[in-house]
């Protein structure tokens, strides 16, 4: 039994790293897909968006035009929506990567009509690219196209397991949150999640709901409605 029917899910790029340094940990891919697969299974419609912290974090701490930058890494989004494509496919998932830039050579253009076919005939949706534009990360991505694809939630599966009052990585004493609204995310600036995307959900009234992402497995307990992670809702 599923709480969701149409799910947009925002997979960070360090996650599918796992315990390398940079890369992807095609263990990890696999056992993700399959827990995706899994969901669909249920009757699940998804769609994924996928980050690039794996391969390319801005300018990393170097001058580079933020333009350019971000350039590169709507690139790097393309290729762990392409490593994920072939991981579906090699488990028996018909999955389609939809680009905000063109790439016909190899993925599809995004057109939000034929994206929501593709979910409706079962297939699995990939985004890449981001919003297509510099100044935006793929969390405001995976909001933009949650609330595009009309989904019923976003899910957020990071590596770290809910949105924290302080980051927990420095602060022993961190406290989690079961539940926050979109207006305490932005005042408190907490930076889990990036204040656009936020915004965004806000003014849609997209609930959202943060979590680790670990083997994959928290993917299917959230869909089933399990309570794990942080919801971010109007009130």
């Amino acid at each position: 039994m599923t709480k969701y029917k149409r799910v947009l899910i925002k997979i960070s790029g360090e996650a599918l790293a796992g315990k390398l340094d940079h890369g992807i940990d095609f263990e990890i891919a696999k056992g993700v897909c399959e827990k995706i697969k899994t969901c669909l299974e249920m009757g699940v419609q998804i769609a994924v968006v996928v980050g690039a912290g794996n391969f390319w974090r801005g300018r990393n701490g170097n001058d580079m035009d933020q333009t350019r930058a971000d350039h590169m890494g709507m690139l790097a989004t393309m290729m762990n929506c392409l490593a994920l494509q072939d991981t579906f496919i090699k488990i028996g998932v018909d999955a389609r990567v939809l680009a905000a830039i063109d790439m016909q050579q190899f993925a599809e253009p995004y057109i939000r009509d034929r994206a929501v076919n593709h979910l409706e005939a079962g297939r699995i949706v990939i985004f890449g690219c981001g919003t297509g534009n510099p100044f935006f990360t793929t969390d405001t991505a995976a909001a933009m196209r949650a609330v595009e694809i009309s989904a019923d939630i976003a899910l957020l599966a990071k590596n770290v397991d809910g949105v924290y009052d302080k980051d927990p990585n420095k602060y022993p004493d961190a406290k989690r949150f079961d539940k926050i609204t979109y207006m305490d995310v932005l005042t408190k600036e907490l930076s889990v999640i990036d204040t656009t995307a936020t915004a965004l959900c806000k003014d849609n009234n997209m609930p959202v709901l943060l979590f680790e992402l670990g083997n994959g497995e928290n993917i299917v307990r959230a869909i089933k409605g399990e309570h794990i992670g942080t919801v971010i809702t109007k009130n």
